[in-house]
């Protein structure tokens, strides 16, 4: 027959798991952070730092070739202070984590994802919206060649790609058409329409050239 285990007599070899993970959690509240082969000392900030916040400070922001004064929390980002406070709400705000590129706008002749950059950031910076392509209510070559070519369809994603399109042609003005869809690749489409886009852009670059084309 055989025997039965006695927990209270039987010696224990080494810690159960119980008092492991509890002696484990204790060392880790007791333990300095540890960084590279030093301890992160614990100090206040650098007496040369500005800190701003949390309350709103005032920004200037140039969009569109006006400058605008406006107050906001330091944790604004330019796309809610387009939107929210400047009324600037061609570009939307979709995945709000830098991936679809709804939010896009130019911003010193680049595309920049407005969501992933705070208002802070843009101060000093030219900013162009969608909204300022269009000249005495005339639409700018692509966002008539995007209207030509029905690129759209539920209509969220196109204030991004027009502008990602304007920022692509004016560093790329002749482009293939596998150099266009290289070049989109940072805004999304839920709805599909990329042959569309990309053929709007192929036209209005087209149209620059004259009728000429390297399609």
């Amino acid at each position: 027959m055989a025997r039965s285990r006695d927990p209270e007599t039987k010696p224990k070899k080494g810690l159960s798991r119980r008092d492991f993970l509890s002696r484990s959690a204790g060392l880790a509240a007791s333990t300095p952070l540890v960084t590279g082969m030093g301890l992160a000392v614990p100090s206040g900030p650098a007496a040369d730092v500005k800190i701003l916040g949390p309350e709103k400070v005032p920004i200037t922001l140039r969009v569109n070739g006006t400058t605008q004064t406006l107050n906001v929390e330091p944790r604004v980002t330019l796309l809610e202070a387009l939107r929210d406070y400047l009324d600037y709400t061609g570009a939307k705000n979709v995945c709000d984590r830098a991936t679809c590129g709804a939010c896009t706008v130019i911003m010193n002749g680049k595309a920049v994802y407005s969501c992933a950059i705070l208002a802070l950031e843009a101060q000093g910076k030219d900013i162009v919206t969608v909204e300022g392509l269009s000249t005495g209510g005339k639409l700018h070559p692509i966002q008539a060649a995007f209207v030509e070519h029905d690129a759209q369809q539920c209509g969220f994603c196109t204030p991004g790609f027009v502008v990602a399109s304007k920022a692509f042609l004016d560093r790329n003005p002749n482009p293939s058409m596998e150099q266009i869809e290289k070049g989109l690749g940072g805004n999304l489409c839920r709805c599909g329409t990329y042959v569309g886009i990309r053929q709007a852009v192929l036209t209005a670059a087209k149209a620059a050239k004259g009728g000429q084309s390297n399609g």
